[in-house]
């Protein structure tokens, strides 16, 4: 088993991602100048060169998004890391279901499919078929006794998620987007960015679904007891996750990994995506050429994470919900780009 795992990381760390065709952006750049001479619309144009270049063609005239809401719950989250109980987790995916939570809103206004797929929740949902089944376990050990998950158990959730996004752009999705579901994410999100930034919990521990200075000084404590027991090497990706991440975060790692793979651009959503962000950087750095960042989080550890991949956000509303909220708000604005790209005649419209 354990040679059967070796090789499948070094899979995945030598998998092919394409270098962005840097002659098709440009060529897109000359057109777009030539409606826009003076940059008006700023990270516009940005933005849709960046898509042709990731692409390697013309930019669509319509996004077709697949956005993967990845779900599982987080053993620490038993000690009141979240303003919610973990059984939150189940009601809240009934509500994914519905259609009637925040997230399918503001989806629905992106023209986003959402694929709701249980990677590790503490739940048999096999009845639910409107529910990918990728389960590896039943949530995520507690780890301030130990790991998280098992090696095995991280790489299969890391498959089971390239898994979904290679199922989905077979499907013909040209974009895709993040999304995750787990009491007590940011927790974990927290003590994964301690270990790769190199923070102490002070400058990675947020207020998360809005909790108070009680809770805050738990969560705290909570990281910085996986921390020390654990002693994730932050200069193995692999390790950090299963030693103090979730399964929700394997999951939109592999589909990061995936979608660089195929030449498809993942818009990353907030906070917790941008974890799973750093563990498909951290497996294959090329892949981080393929993020789109969605908007900057309230979190704090956000903005450094941000710097190491070398993303820049397209909103600033101050969010932190997750779920996919900020992804769908910035898939609007680049459909919007794309529209002007393809749409617009804006030659002499700005002032000399």
């Amino acid at each position: 088993m354990m040679k059967m795992e070796r090789n499948t990381v070094k899979d995945l760390k030598n998998m092919m991602i394409s270098a962005p065709d840097e002659k098709i952006g440009e060529l897109v750049k000359q057109q777009w100048l030539t409606f826009d001479p003076n940059h008006g619309l700023g990270d516009l144009e940005k933005m849709v060169v960046k898509y042709a270049a990731l692409t390697g063609k013309k930019p669509v005239e319509k996004l077709k998004t697949a956005m993967l809401l990845m779900c599982g719950d987080h053993g620490i989250a038993k000690y009141g890391v979240s303003a919610f109980p973990p059984e939150v987790t189940i009601q809240m995916i009934n509500g994914y279901i519905g259609g009637s939570a925040g997230a399918n809103v503001m989806a629905r206004h992106a023209n986003a499919d959402i694929f709701i797929t249980d990677v590790g929740v503490n739940a048999d949902l096999t009845n639910l078929s409107q529910v990918i089944n990728c389960k590896v376990a039943m949530g995520t050990e507690d780890f301030t006794h130990g790991q998280a998950m098992t090696r095995e158990q991280a790489v299969e959730a890391i498959k089971a998620g390239m898994k979904v996004a290679n199922d989905c752009i077979d499907q013909g999705y040209n974009l895709l987007a993040t999304a995750e579901m787990g009491i007590g994410n940011t927790t974990s999100t927290a003590a994964m960015a301690s270990a790769i930034l190199d923070l102490p919990p002070e400058l990675t521990v947020g207020r998360g679904s809005g909790i108070n200075d009680e809770r805050m000084a738990i969560k705290r404590g909570v990281v910085a007891a996986g921390l020390k027991i654990n002693a994730p090497d932050p200069n193995d990706a692999l390790d950090v996750l299963c030693k103090v991440g979730g399964y929700d975060h394997a999951g939109l790692a592999g589909m990061i990994l995936a979608g660089a793979q195929r030449g498809i651009p993942s818009m990353v959503d907030g906070v917790n995506a941008t974890a799973a962000a750093l563990i498909a950087y951290g497996i294959n750095p090329a892949c981080a050429d393929y993020m789109f960042c969605s908007h900057l989080s309230e979190e704090i550890s956000h903005g450094k994470m941000l710097e190491m991949l070398n993303l820049h956000p397209i909103v600033d509303a101050g969010m932190r919900l997750g779920e996919g909220t900020g992804a769908s708000l910035a898939i609007v604005i680049l459909q919007m780009a794309l529209d002007v790209y393809n749409q617009a005649d804006l030659k002499g419209a700005y002032d000399a």
